[in-house]
């Protein structure tokens, strides 16, 4: 009994560290639905784009537009974006 019991935790750590492996070296291979969820997988943070409309303005959507030149534009997640608050340089106040 003792060894069917210490048979069973071996395999349910074994399971344990494959889902942990997958989760983080592999997660191509989970469900679309895990993927947007995990922060290791391309889908966590989908692609921006960048491009201009007819007045010129930036635009920043989360689809391509149709008929437009565009830029792909990728956040980091680990990375902070604030902007600053200091003076650009050789301003005066």
């Amino acid at each position: 009994m003792r060894g069917f019991v210490f048979g069973v935790l071996v395999v349910l750590g074994l399971l344990a560290g494959a889902a942990a492996w997958v989760w983080h070296c592999q997660p191509e291979r989970l469900p679309q639905e895990w993927r947007r969820q995990n922060p290791n997988s391309r889908d966590y943070m989908p692609p921006l784009y960048r491009w201009k409309d007819d007045q010129g303005r930036v635009q920043l959507t989360d689809a391509p537009p149709e008929g437009r030149p565009y830029e792909v534009v990728r956040i980091d997640p680990n990375r902070n974006i604030v902007p600053t608050t200091l003076p650009p340089p050789g301003a005066t106040r």
